[in-house]
């Protein structure tokens, strides 16, 4: 088993960054691109958020495994069909809920950028390779906790490591951020209309948040959004907890707590958690590429990190 471990930002191709941050970040997928060369997997897990493209308010689970999945092709990303291995998903699902974890399924989940980039990225087609997308809520309140994301992992590192493949898992998301993302309490009725259900918007209302987004990101890299700041030392003290399999240290934080000090939308690093903890199953790791920059042109303290 190995893992990639990646922030995603809808803005990658929307803001401009300084040259020496865009030429680092640049290096970096570089390097996440050769290691998964390397080891050239026969089958992905890929843990990623949602962010109300296709999970909402009308049914949130705190993880669903789909069984097939459907990109939607926001901001820009690829849209269309990812390759499924249906018997892998129900079998998998079917083991994870064996040990305990009551695992949601989807026979057709929609995915959007968070899962996407990284297939993007890593392979150059959400299709390339067979992948199993298991969704794991890191927007919508209210949030099981740390320690439940790190069983979740963990039950399906363990049913991985039984299998006969050469297995990628990928946390997707994180670090800290707060994007303009609508919050429940908040909202008004019309972002309320949204949350609850806002599958498949015309063009002209996706495209409104889009640019709402890249608006605020104009802002925030020059100080001007009303957002909360990055938190360097949040992210890489998290960094830190993975890289050396400390992964129950990180029960102890509570989804108030990681807002305050990292932003809303800081929770996604539960696919991180996730990620790590499937591969922790399979036995030690090694981390072998780590990078980190704290980026306002992508709202985001950016990290990657590869593992094996």
């Amino acid at each position: 088993m190995a893992l990639v471990c990646m922030s995603h930002s809808p803005l990658l191709e929307f803001s401009d960054p300084p040259a020496d941050v865009r030429a680092a970040v640049d290096d970096a997928f570089n390097s996440a691109r050769g290691f998964v060369k390397d080891y050239d997997p026969t089958l992905i897990v890929s843990f990623a958020p949602d962010h109300y493209n296709g999970f909402f308010y009308e049914l949130m689970p705190p993880f669903c495994l789909g069984y097939e999945a459907v990109a939607v092709g926001d901001y820009g990303t690829q849209s269309g069909p990812l390759d499924v291995p249906i018997p892998v998903a129900e079998a998998l699902s079917q083991a994870v809920l064996d040990r305990d974890i009551d695992m949601a399924i989807s026979r057709r989940m929609e995915i959007d950028h968070g899962a996407v980039q990284p297939l993007e990225i890593l392979f150059g087609h959400i299709a390339a390779k067979p992948v199993v997308p298991i969704f794991v809520n890191g927007v919508a309140k209210p949030f099981t906790s740390m320690r439940r994301i790190r069983q979740m992992g963990t039950a399906v590192g363990e049913y991985l490591a039984t299998l006969d493949e050469r297995v990628l898992v990928i946390g997707s998301g994180g670090l800290s951020h707060d994007p303009p993302v609508p919050q429940w309490a908040t909202a008004t009725d019309q972002q309320k209309a949204m949350l609850l259900n806002g599958r498949h918007p015309t063009a002209a209302a996706r495209d409104a948040r889009q640019q709402r987004v890249i608006e605020t990101a104009r802002q925030f890299a020059t100080g001007e959004a009303d957002i909360r700041d990055l938190n360097p030392a949040w992210d890489r003290s998290f960094m830190t907890n993975c890289a050396t399999a400390d992964l129950e240290q990180i029960d102890a934080f509570t989804p108030d707590q990681m807002a305050a000090d990292a932003g809303n939308s800081a929770h996604e690093v539960r696919t991180w958690l996730a990620a790590f903890s499937a591969l922790r199953a399979a036995g030690p790791y090694r981390v072998e590429t780590s990078f980190y920059r704290p980026i306002p042109e992508f709202i985001a303290g950016f990290g990657l990190m590869t593992a094996r």
